[in-house]
């Protein structure tokens, strides 16, 4: 495993806020928390600021995904997920959430929303060509390969 340095800036509204951690020596990401207050009703979605300004590395990103916690017990996740932050990117650091509960969801300042991996890229070179090599799947799709 390989450490990368992740430069962070913190806006006026996340200065009493943690910088994200790792709960435990085995997690992949870190929490990110919620700069601004909101309340998400079911079956709508809200954009909450974490305050968070980044300077990734090249040749890394970072990607923005749902806590399985809130998932699982509210039914609230990330919209996009993952949601992609790039490196050249230096805006604020903010997590589109979808209510997906039956109950109105409320986020309060300093409250986890999501986690944050960061993960190496890797850049393609696309080449258009006439044919591809055969496969014994082919062209089946969604549900091809069955469910059992």
């Amino acid at each position: 495993m390989s450490d990368i340095r992740v430069k962070v800036k913190r806006g006026e509204n996340a200065k009493q806020i943690p910088l994200p951690q790792y709960a435990t020596s085995g997690s992949s990401g870190v929490d990110l928390r919620s700069a601004e207050a909101a309340l998400i009703e079911p079956g709508t979605w809200a954009v909450l600021g974490t305050g968070l300004h980044l300077e990734i590395p090249e040749g890394y990103e970072a990607q923005v995904r749902s806590r399985s916690g809130l998932a699982l017990n509210r039914g609230v996740m990330v919209l996009n997920s993952p949601g992609t932050i790039d490196s050249d990117y230096r805006g604020e650091v903010r997590v589109i959430l979808m209510n997906l509960g039956k109950a109105p969801f409320r986020v309060e300042p300093g409250d986890r929303i999501a986690q944050m991996v960061f993960c190496p890229v890797a850049r393609a070179e696309l080449e258009e060509v006439d044919t591809l090599s055969s496969t014994e799947r082919e062209q089946g799709g969604f549900g091809s390969t069955g469910s059992k």
